[in-house]
């Protein structure tokens, strides 16, 4: 039987856990950590990273390496045009007035990036359990907007992942409070 894969898909750092029997098991990253920087970074030859080895590219290749993806999710370019100028990479309007990430010369959707990223945490899931994840559950803040969570659907399902659902952050916590009380 496959396991579904809790994802915590955080603005700075991701976290990932399936149920083994009755308890929740945190999957640690391949650098033993329980969280894994939501970053994705570009190198010169081609190369894409994500995690702890993207975010140490983001001094030397500040304009290749994508953080904070999350803030741009489902939004209009109008609506984030504060935090553009407050990042070191590009982002451009693209149709329908949403923000598009420029690298290389290469225009990524704020979905693509979280992919990436989600991408990571299944290959690191499947490394773990030993066989293929299919489906997964995410989480997002609680003032998320329908299209914010329509994005991040999105994204799980360009990820290679079947989003069963989108979980209000504090709802998680709820239940996983709840699951220590038993």
């Amino acid at each position: 039987m496959s396991k579904i894969l809790g994802i915590d898909l955080g603005t700075t750092n991701s976290c990932m856990a399936i149920m083994e029997g009755n308890e929740p098991i945190v999957i640690l990253n391949s650098e033993g950590h329980k969280t894994t920087p939501s970053v994705v970074s570009f190198t010169e030859v081609g190369e894409r990273k994500v995690g702890a080895s993207a975010r140490r590219q983001a001094i030397a290749n500040p304009e290749n390496t994508v953080s904070s993806i999350k803030r741009f999710m489902g939004s209009s370019y109008d609506s984030v045009e504060n935090e553009i100028n407050r990042i070191p990479y590009r982002v451009l309007k693209g149709e329908n007035n949403t923000p598009r990430i420029s690298i290389s010369g290469e225009l990524h959707s704020p979905q693509e990036i979280s992919a990436m990223i989600l991408q990571q945490m299944k290959k690191t899931a499947e490394d773990y359990i030993g066989y293929e994840i299919k489906e997964a559950i995410i989480t997002v803040p609680a003032y998320f907007s329908d299209s914010q969570r329509k994005a991040t659907k999105d994204a799980g399902e360009i990820a290679g992942l079947t989003v069963r659902r989108i979980v209000n952050e504090p709802t998680a916590a709820a239940l996983a409070y709840g699951l220590d009380k038993r």
